[in-house]
């Protein structure tokens, strides 16, 4: 005879509860954050749509956040990289990686609205993200750090796009634990986690190179694990060898760039130039973006040049290709948005907390407005990064 319900519910939930108690302090507070965070997002969305009339900002809830990429995601998960059969190809699907639509398509499963179950995503993502984020922090500096680290994340004007259903969150949620588990030797299990961020988003290619990096910068050198590190590369590999199978073109993700969203590699001055102009030089929806592009960029260039000084080889890596990809693109786009993923930004910012906390205090004062602004436009359709 199977047991009550009430006592099945029981059973499962106490391995739950289990490794709840095994989290420390640096872990709930960084989970509390999570969810403060959540919940302040979500009321200023919600109070925006009841006191200001722009754009989408009288639409449902759901449908307000179901924006821009949210809405890409969303087709791949349904139809795969064809698109909508109904509205006919999209040239620039094949530009975002199979991991978030795989997942989706799988939530969806249990989780009917396709809305909801990307929201959901990012929440639990998120939550995993930021104790590994705290985790990393408190390895790597002072105590304290990670919280900081993670409260200055939260609190970014870009922060919006870890409510959203977007992939960051998601790749966060892999690489971080990927990063730290490297840090401390476990090269097994960090690969495994590499592997996944390689499959969310081309950023875990550069995420595996940096890898090899801090490998062979540590002493001593494990070299039998050395195998281990090419775990990783399979990921991103597999996807563009799938999408060159199904395109018959080897350079199938370049050209979904350049045909989806016009970015075409060319010199880094000639990217600056063309940004420059577009924040300075016209007057539209997009000026206020490509000036936040070229405030990212400069604090991207700045932080790798910081690494470097600091011998931080492969953080330095990770960020220095990254940069290297975004700069060299016909024009800045979504370098804002990529900021999320420099935690060493973040670490830093965390380390500045412990050390200089009135100055930290200030940075957060400053950012938490530009965050407000940026959920507004967000959920109002405007183009935030």
């Amino acid at each position: 005879m199977r047991p009550p319900v009430r006592d099945r519910l029981a059973l499962a939930v106490r391995p739950v509860v289990r490794r709840a108690r095994r989290l420390s302090a640096a872990d709930r507070s960084a989970l509390e954050l999570w969810l403060l965070t959540r919940m302040g997002v979500a009321v200023v969305a919600t109070a925006a749509a009841a006191v200001l009339v722009r754009g989408n900002l009288q639409e449902p809830f759901l449908d307000r956040w179901t924006q821009w990429d949210v809405d890409l995601l969303i087709e791949i998960a349904r139809f795969g990289y064809e698109g909508d059969p109904s509205e006919g190809p999209d040239p620039g699907l094949p530009a975002f990686f199979p991991g978030f639509p795989l997942l989706l398509r799988a939530v969806h499963v249990v989780v009917p609205d396709w809305r909801i179950a990307a929201l959901l995503i990012s929440l639990v993502a998120g939550a995993v993200a930021m104790v590994a984020l705290a985790r990393l922090g408190d390895h790597e500096g002072p105590p304290g750090t990670g919280v900081r680290a993670v409260a200055a994340l939260l609190l970014s004007p870009m922060a919006v796009f870890l409510f959203a259903g977007y992939s960051e969150a998601l790749f966060l949620a892999c690489a971080l634990p990927a990063w730290l588990l490297a840090r401390q030797g476990r090269w097994e299990l960090a690969a495994l986690c590499g592997l996944a961020a390689g499959l969310v988003r081309i950023t875990g290619l550069f995420l595996a190179v940096a890898l090899v990096v801090l490998f062979l910068t540590r002493r001593p050198i494990a070299w039998r694990k050395l195998p281990h590190l090419a775990v990783p590369f399979l990921g991103p590999a597999g996807y563009l060898a799938y999408q060159w199978w199904r395109t018959g073109d080897m350079r199938a993700w370049q050209t979904a760039q350049e045909r989806g969203w016009g970015r075409s590699l060319v010199p880094p001055w000639e990217s600056f130039q063309t940004t420059w102009h577009s924040a300075f030089g016209l007057d539209n929806d997009f000026t206020v973006a490509f000036r936040v592009e070229l405030v990212a960029a400069a604090i991207g260039v700045l932080l790798t040049g910081w690494l470097l000084a600091r011998r931080r080889w492969a953080e330095s890596t990770y960020l220095g290709l990254q940069l290297a990809a975004l700069l060299g693109s016909a024009f800045y786009l979504s370098i804002g948005r990529a900021t999320l993923l420099w935690w060493p930004l973040w670490l830093a910012i965390g380390v500045l907390g412990v050390r200089r906390p009135r100055t930290y205090l200030a940075l957060l004062a400053l950012s938490v407005p530009l965050l407000v602004l940026q959920v507004v436009t967000f959920t109002s359709g405007g183009w935030t990064g």
